[in-house]
C-alpha cells in the first residue's frame, strides 16, 4: 500500500496535537450526561469514579489506535482503517452508520438540549416548544454549512472558547466555595437498589459520549514532526487533563446539587451554576454553555455531511451522483447535508438525548472494537508495515481497550435491549444498500 505520509506538509508539533485532541473530544456531553450518569450510578462515588475509568479507557483506546494512525496516514481516517484491515464492507458499513446513525442522532441530541436549555434561560416551563426550537437550530446550522467552511470553522473557534469559560468557572468557583449539601465519594458504591456492576456498565456508557471524538485524534498523524514521539504524548496528556476536567466539574454539580435532584435532570449543570454564582452569575453561565453546545451541532452538521459525500464520490451508494453533488460557490456536499437534517430531525420527533447518544455510542463502539483487534492483526499480518508510533508496554493498553469496550457493550445490551437491537439493525440494513448497488453496477 502506498504511503500518502510524504505528501503531506510535518509541521504540526505537540502543542497544536493536545490543543486539538481537547478540542475534538470536550463538548456538550460535559454539561448535559450527569443527569444519565447519576441515574445510572445512583450514588455520588460511583458517579465520580465512572469519570476516571472513562478516562482510563479512553487513553487506552487511543494510544491503540494511534498506531494505527501513524502507520495508515490516509485521508478518510477510521474508515481506511476499517477498510485496510478488514476490506470495504465492513468500511462501508461503518461510513452507513455514521451517516443514518452517529451524526444525526448527535446533531438531535445536541438540539433537543439546546432547546430545553433556551427554555431554561427564558424561564419558560411549556416542553411544546421543546421540538420545534430543536428543529429550528438543526436546520439553521445545517443551512450556515452551506455558506462555506469558513463561517463553520468561525462558529467553531468561538465556541471553542465559550465552552471553556463556563467549564473554568464552574470548577475554580465551585471547588473553592463552600456548600451545605452532603455528600460522601467513599466507599465507592452504586445505590440501595441498584446492582453495582448493572450501574456501573450503564454509567459507563453515558459517560462515553462526553469523550466522544478521541477516535480522530489519530488523523493528524501525518502532519506531525515528530508523530512517534508526540502524538502518543498529546494523546496522554490530552486525554487525562480532559478526565481532570470531567472528574472536577461533576464533583462541583455533586458537591453543590442534593443528590436526588440530579438524576434526570436536564438542567444540572445550570442549576449548579446558579447555586455557585446566584440567579445573574448562573444566566451567564448558562448563557455560555448554550453556546457551547451550538459549537458542538455545529461541528456534527459540518463533519457529518463529508461521510455520504465521500461514499457517493467512491460510487459506494444508491444514488451516488445525487449524494456527491456539491454546490457552485461554497463546495459544500448540499444533498448529503439535505438527507442528514432530514434524519436528524426525524430522531428529534422520535427520541429523547440519553436514548440517542446511548445508541451512537454503542455502535461506534462495535467499530472501535474492530480498531482495538485490527492492531493484533496487523502485526501478526504486516509486520514488515512501517509503524512510525509502536504502543509502549504492547499488549496492555489494547487489551484494556479491547475489555473496557466489551463491558461497555455487554452491558448495555443487558441493560438497554431495545437500543442496541436499534442500533445493530440500522446498522446492518447497510448490507442490502452496498449489495443492491453493487449488483446494478454490474447489470
Amino acid at each position: 500500500m502506498e504511503n500518502n505520509q510524504k505528501f503531506l506538509k510535518k509541521e504540526l508539533g505537540f502543542f497544536h496535537a493536545l490543543s486539538t485532541v481537547m478540542g475534538l473530544v470536550i463538548g456538550g456531553g460535559v454539561f448535559f450526561k450527569i443527569s444519565s450518569v447519576t441515574e445510572a450510578t445512583a450514588s455520588a462515588s460511583l458517579t465520580v469514579f465512572v469519570w476516571i475509568l472513562a478516562g482510563f479507557i479512553t487513553i487506552n483506546a487511543g494510544l491503540t489506535v494511534a498506531e494505527l494512525a501513524t502507520a495508515l496516514p490516509i485521508a478518510g481516517g477510521i474508515f481506511k482503517y476499517i477498510e485496510h484491515i478488514y476490506g470495504k464492507v465492513p468500511a462501508f458499513l461503518l461510513g452507513w452508520a455514521q451517516s443514518v446513525i452517529y451524526y444525526p442522532a448527535g446533531i438531535s441530541a445536541l438540539s433537543i438540549i439546546f432547546a430545553t436549555q433556551t427554555l431554561n434561560l427564558l424561564g419558560i416551563t411549556d416542553g411544546r416548544w421543546t421540538v420545534p426550537i430543536a428543529i429550528a437550530i438543526a436546520v439553521f446550522l445545517f443551512a450556515t454549512t452551506l455558506l462555506g467552511a469558513r463561517v463553520s470553522g468561525s462558529i467553531q473557534s468561538i465556541a471553542l472558547i465559550a465552552k471553556l469559560i463556563p467549564i473554568i468557572l464552574i470548577i475554580v468557583v465551585g471547588l473553592f466555595t463552600k456548600s451545605t449539601n452532603e455528600f460522601s465519594l467513599f466507599p465507592i458504591t452504586s445505590g440501595s437498589h441498584s446492582n453495582f456492576w448493572s450501574s456501573l456498565g450503564g454509567g459507563l456508557l453515558a459517560t462515553m459520549f462526553a469523550f466522544d471524538g478521541w477516535m480522530n485524534v489519530g488523523n493528524m498523524a501525518g502532519e506531525m514532526k515528530k508523530p512517534e514521539k508526540d502524538l502518543s504524548k498529546s494523546i496522554i496528556v490530552g486525554i487525562f487533563l480532559i478526565t481532570l476536567v470531567y472528574v472536577f466539574i461533576n464533583f462541583v454539580f455533586v458537591k453543590f446539587l442534593p443528590f436526588n435532584l440530579i438524576p434526570g435532570n436536564e438542567n444540572a449543570a445550570s442549576d449548579a451554576a446558579v447555586r455557585i454564582f446566584g440567579n445573574i452569575g448562573g444566566k451567564i453561565v448558562t448563557i455560555g454553555i448554550l453556546i457551547s453546545v451550538f459549537g458542538s451541532i455545529n461541528g456534527y452538521s459540518m463533519t457529518g455531511i463529508r461521510v455520504p459525500f465521500v461514499l457517493g464520490s467512491d460510487d459506494q451508494l444508491i444514488f451516488s451522483k445525487f449524494f456527491s453533488k456539491l454546490t457552485k460557490k461554497t463546495m459544500i456536499p448540499v444533498n448529503a447535508g439535505i438527507v442528514q437534517t432530514i434524519i436528524a430531525v426525524l430522531m428529534i420527533l422520535m427520541g429523547s438525548f440519553d436514548f440517542l447518544t446511548d445508541m451512537l455510542v454503542f455502535v461506534m463502539w462495535i467499530f472501535s472494537m474492530m480498531l482495538f483487534f485490527g492492531v493484533f492483526i496487523l502485526r501478526k499480518r504486516e509486520p514488515d508495515l512501517e509503524r512510525p508510533y509502536k504502543i509502549n508496554f504492547y499488549p496492555i493498553p489494547p487489551i484494556i481497550a479491547i475489555l473496557g469496550g466489551a463491558f461497555i457493550l455487554i452491558s448495555t445490551l443487558f441493560r438497554q435491549p431495545v437500543l442496541c437491537l436499534t442500533g445493530i439493525g440500522i446498522t446492518l440494513l447497510g448490507l442490502p444498500v452496498y449489495y443492491i448497488h453493487k449488483y446494478n453496477k454490474k447489470s
